[in-house]
Parts: C-alpha cells; sequence; structure tokens
C-alpha cells in the first residue's frame, strides 16, 4: 500500500476509465494478485459440486463406504482451503483499495498545492470537498473488479466447461444467461450514471454553500438576511434530496436484478436439468452437480452487476477527479533579477507606492478595493505591479513568496499544538507563515527565518501581537491542541495568533489584511504600539481603518473607489480629507467626498 511520503505517480487525465485503470497498474503485483485469489476462489467453488456428484453416483452404492469417505473427506479440504483463499482475496482487495483511495486523496493534495492561488478561482470549495469525502471512496470501491469481477468471468466459463460434460442444452443456457442479464441491467447503469453525476455536481455545488453560510453567518444575521438565505438553502437541498431519491431508485433497480436475476436464472436452469433426470437423460449425480454449479453461479453473476454498478459510479467520480487533476497551475515564467536591496512596491492601478522601511496604511471605503490592491502587490492576481522598477510577474515566483509575504485576516490554521500553529513544525511558514497557508488563495514557500534562536523569536512574537496571554491561559501552553481553523479560540485569538505567525516569518515586505480587526479596544492598542517595533526597518502595509492602528504608522494611503485619493499621516488626512475623516470616525453625518 502507499506509504505516507510515496510519490503517487502521473495520474492518467484523458477519462474517468483512464483513471481507474492507472490506478490498477500502480499496484500491478497486488492486483494481479487480487485477481488471482478472486478467480481461484470462485473457481474452487466450483469443485464442491463435482465432488458431491461423484460422492453420490460412485459413493452411495452397497460396499463403497470408503469412497464416500474418500469423497467427503475431499470436501471438506477443499471447503477450508478456499475458505483461507477467501480470506486472503479480501485482505488484498483490501490493500487494493486503499491503496487507490490514498493515492487518489494524495494526487489531488499534491495537485491542489501545485494550483496554488489559482485553485479557488477554478475550483469551487464544495467540488473539492466532495471529491475528499465521497469520490475518492467511490473510486477506491470500483477497483472490487480487478478481485471478485475478474474471478466472476473465470468462474463463468469454467462452470461452462464443466457443463458441457454433462449436456450442450445446460451450457447453451448458461452461456445465453449473462447477455441477457447485461441487457436488461445496462440500460439500467447506464442511466444510473447519469443520475449519479447530476447529483455529485449538485452535492458539490451545495456544500460549498453551506461552507460559505457558516462563514457569513453573523454577517447575514446582522443584516437580517438569515431567514432569506435559509429558505434558499432548504429549497436547493429538498431538490437534492429528491435528486438522491432518482438515483436511490435506479440504484435500487439494479441491486434488485442483482439478487433477482441469478435467482430466475438458477430455477430455470435446475428446472431443465430436473426434466432431463427425469427422462433418464442424466445421472442425479449429475442433477446434484448441475444444481451445484449454476447455484456457484449466483455469487459471480451477482458480482458481475454489483461491478457494473460500482463501475457506473466510479467512472462519475472518477471525471470529477480529472476534471480538478486537468487544471494547470499558472506558468510562472519570471526570468528577471529580483531588486537586491529594499525598494518601492508599486500598483499602478491603484497608484499606491509602498516605500521601503516604512510602516504604512492602506484604508478604503470597503475591504474590497483594499485587498484587491493586496492580491496585486502579493502577485495573486494578474497585474502591472512593478517592484524597483521590475514587473513583479517578470520575477521567479519562488522569490517573491519568499521575500513578499501576505497575511490575510481568514487564513486557514491547521490542526496541531499551538507550536506548530505559528510554526509549522518547523521554519517553513507560508502565505503568511506557519503551518499552512495563511490565506485562502495558497501556499507558499517560506520567508527566510530570523538568525534568532527559535524560543526567543516566538516569545518576541507573541508580545509583539499581544498575544501572550494566550499561551498562558492554555492548559499546556505552546504544547496545548488547538482544532482545525482554532475552533478552540476566539475569533480576536485566533486573529493574533495569524498575526504571530505573520510575524514569526519575518519577511522583507510584509502585506496585513486587516490584522487587529476583531480585537477589542485595549489589546489593539496594545498591538498598534508594538507592531512599528517588531517590524522596525523592514517594509509594512496594513489595510485598516482603525484610529489606533492608523495614528501610529508612518504613513496612510486614502482610497477611493480604489484609486489614491490622499496620502500622509494620520493627522493630516483627519485634517485635509473629510472623506477619510467620516470614514476613520464613523461619522454617519457628514458626507463621505469622493
Amino acid at each position: 500500500m502507499i506509504d505516507a511520503y510515496e510519490d503517487p505517480g502521473t495520474p492518467d487525465t484523458r477519462g474517468g476509465w483512464s483513471y481507474l485503470w492507472w490506478l490498477v497498474r500502480r499496484q500491478p503485483g497486488r492486483s494481479l494478485a487480487g485477481a488471482l485469489l478472486g478467480s481461484s476462489w470462485l473457481t474452487l467453488m466450483a469443485g464442491t459440486p463435482y465432488m458431491m456428484a461423484r460422492a453420490v453416483d460412485d459413493g452411495l452404492v452397497p460396499g463403497h463406504m470408503a469412497v464416500l469417505a474418500g469423497w467427503t473427506a475431499a470436501i471438506f479440504v477443499l471447503g477450508a482451503f478456499n475458505a483461507w483463499l477467501s480470506i486472503m482475496r479480501h485482505r488484498t482487495m483490501t490493500r487494493v483499495r486503499m491503496d487507490a483511495y490514498f493515492r487518489t486523496i494524495k494526487a489531488v493534495v499534491g495537485h491542489s498545492v501545485r494550483l496554488g492561488a489559482g485553485l479557488p478561482r477554478r475550483a469551487g470549495a464544495g467540488e473539492v470537498v466532495t471529491i475528499g469525502v465521497s469520490d475518492v471512496h467511490t473510486i477506491a470501491q470500483a477497483l472490487t473488479v480487478v478481485g471478485p469481477g475478474v474471478g466472476a468471468v473465470v468462474v463463468y466459463a469454467v462452470v461452462a466447461g464443466l457443463l458441457l460434460t454433462v449436456s450442450p442444452l445446460l451450457t447453451a443456457v448458461v452461456l445465453l444467461g449473462v447477455p441477457v442479464v447485461a441487457l436488461v441491467a445496462g440500460p439500467l447503469a447506464r442511466r444510473l450514471q447519469g443520475r449519479e453525476t447530476e447529483y455529485r455536481e449538485g452535492q458539490g455545488v451545495l456544500t460549498a454553500r453551506i461552507g460559505d453560510l457558516a462563514g457569513g453567518l453573523r454577517v447575514l444575521n446582522g443584516l437580517g438576511g438569515k431567514g432569506l438565505f435559509a429558505d434558499s438553502f432548504r429549497e436547493d437541498s429538498q431538490h437534492l434530496r429528491a435528486q438522491g431519491y432518482r438515483v436511490g431508485a435506479v440504484a435500487s433497480w439494479v441491486q434488485a436484478l442483482g439478487v433477482g436475476l441469478p435467482t430466475v436464472f438458477l430455477a430455470v436452469v435446475t428446472w431443465i436439468a430436473a426434466r432431463m433426470a427425469a427422462r433418464g437423460d442424466i445421472t442425479v449425480g449429475q442433477l446434484v452437480s448441475v444444481y451445484g454449479y449454476v447455484a456457484v453461479l449466483v455469487s459471480p453473476v451477482a458480482f458481475l452487476l454489483d461491478m457494473g454498478y460500482q463501475l457506473s459510479r466510479g467512472v462519475v467520480a472518477a471525471r470529477r477527479v480529472v476534471r480538478l487533476l486537468r487544471l494547470e497551475p499558472e506558468p510562472d515564467t519570471g526570468t528577471e533579477q529580483a531588486p537586491n536591496e529594499p525598494s518601492v512596491l508599486h500598483d499602478p492601478e491603484s497608484g499606491v507606492r509602498v516605500r521601503p522601511g516604512r510602516l504604512a496604511a492602506l484604508v478604503g471605503a470597503g475591504p474590497a478595493e483594499t485587498t484587491a490592491v493586496i492580491d496585486r502587490l502579493g502577485r495573486y492576481t494578474r497585474s502591472d505591479a512593478t517592484w524597483g522598477g521590475v514587473r513583479l510577474d517578470a520575477v521567479p515566483l519562488p522569490e517573491v513568496r519568499t521575500r513578499i509575504l501576505v497575511a490575510d485576516n481568514d487564513a486557514d490554521l491547521f490542526a496541531g499544538s499551538l507550536t506548530d500553529v505559528i510554526t509549522g513544525g518547523a521554519d517553513a511558514p507560508g502565505r503568511g507563515a506557519g503551518n499552512c497557508a495563511t490565506s485562502p488563495h495558497s501556499p507558499a514557500p517560506a520567508a527566510q527565518p530570523s538568525a534568532a534562536p527559535p524560543d526567543a523569536r516566538i516569545t518576541a512574537a507573541l508580545h509583539a501581537a499581544a498575544a501572550t496571554d494566550i499561551v498562558q491561559a492554555l492548559p499546556a501552553g505552546l504544547d496545548s491542541p488547538v482544532d482545525a481553523q482554532a475552533r478552540n479560540l476566539s475569533g480576536g485569538q485566533r486573529q493574533r495568533i495569524r498575526l504571530v505567525r505573520a510575524l514569526l516569518a519575518d519577511p522583507e515586505i510584509l502585506l496585513a489584511v486587516e490584522p487587529t480587526s476583531a480585537l477589542d479596544a485595549h489589546t489593539e492598542s496594545l498591538v498598534a504600539e508594538r507592531l512599528r517595533d517588531a517590524r522596525d526597518g523592514r517594509t509594512t502595509l496594513v489595510t485598516t481603518t482603525s484610529p489606533l492602528l492608523l495614528a501610529r504608522v508612518d504613513e496612510v494611503i486614502y482610497l477611493v473607489d480604489g484609486k489614491v485619493a490622499a496620502t500622509g499621516t494620520h493627522e493630516e488626512l483627519l485634517e485635509y480629507a473629510p472623506g477619510y475623516r467620516a470614514l476613520v470616525a464613523r461619522d454617519t453625518e457628514e458626507e463621505v467626498v469622493r
């Protein structure tokens, strides 16, 4: 089975069937063993009826008790050996499925990391979640075809050959049985595939909406829109439920046929064999063997139908995975040399200039316009932004990520100890810093760590972010466990932990989005006082409308409709920019000048 650190290989993304075949080819030895064990297990099941026929015809004769005992012992030995084969088959097929499961997860996660900032723009969160939660399991189950599926085909041919020694008529009936089953179940399987595709698409959309609602519930409630969105979600979920019922209706027919058709098949063949035995065309022992052969075929035929069902669902899931794996990351064509010394970061679209070595603030009426500027300056969207006169998109991306760090307010937080959360378990912070990307956009290479001892760096970062009390309040301090997304911390604590992570990365340029928006006035004042010392001599730009933070920055850049309207100190803008004064003072009686 694939190791946690093993390369999953290059997936075949030509289509759903190609991807499933790639999963089989990635474990050829185990797949071959599963096919051989499955074929041997089912084939030896057909040996029991043959031995029973010999025991009846040769052993139920006066004076042949030794023959009867011999065949009885042989049946027992065969049964015990076949039970062992069944155990080994099940173990092997479990490993086949688990390998496919984890290989798909590794391929999807690895490709998601490579897509980076382009992932949210090209694939919905619901689609990615559905792949991780449901589709990988469905794909793994589809590989059942490797073991019992192959064995079903083999044993069908073996039983047909055994029946040929009894009666050509019975052989013809058996050989025609599977095509009839395929003609009956085939259209249902194709219909199931279509229904399953529709259902999976709807499931992905609804999953994304759940995440959006959960993240914005407080805002919706404040705007009075919770009921409206709840009604919309209820209607969509009911529609998805109806789709699920339609999928279940088709699936139930497929599964019912998997049980019912083989039983009908058994009854027809047994009736023909009984008539032949009554006429003396076959012996009683041969009648027993015919019944046994066909009874053995019930399982393979059911396997074949289930194989079709699982493959139909597996192909649908594999197509979704392939669609994600086909997405290509934006090529990094950067070949220009980045500035060797701290330089001006310039966004021509807005007119924002971030001068080196200064603590600046970006202020706008709406968070969307300031975030758009940050994304351009951090090279998370295409733009004409420059760095020291060099186009930012002409600089190799690894160097940009190393020296320019964007710390988002809604950064992801992985589960782990508090130390791991703020350091990533090593000196390898990502976009923001820490054990994950601090942006929903993408992971990023690490900023260069400081030369200070790790403990001293952590202590300094905690102090600068006014987060020392968080460590003191936790039972095990820095070793205390933190839930995914730090759900066991308050909103203000999560924000300070994200700031600690960004400060610990110590990048040349830090672009922080609303780093104090969830803090109370006292804590925000402490952060504002300490941020300057923590970033002394390095370039820092924060987006904020907090007077406490604005009063302590070197320069304020005021945006109106996404363009620079004024620059200066906080006091200067309060005096000369009425719109700025109304915005930061929350003065609703004064009209915002645009």
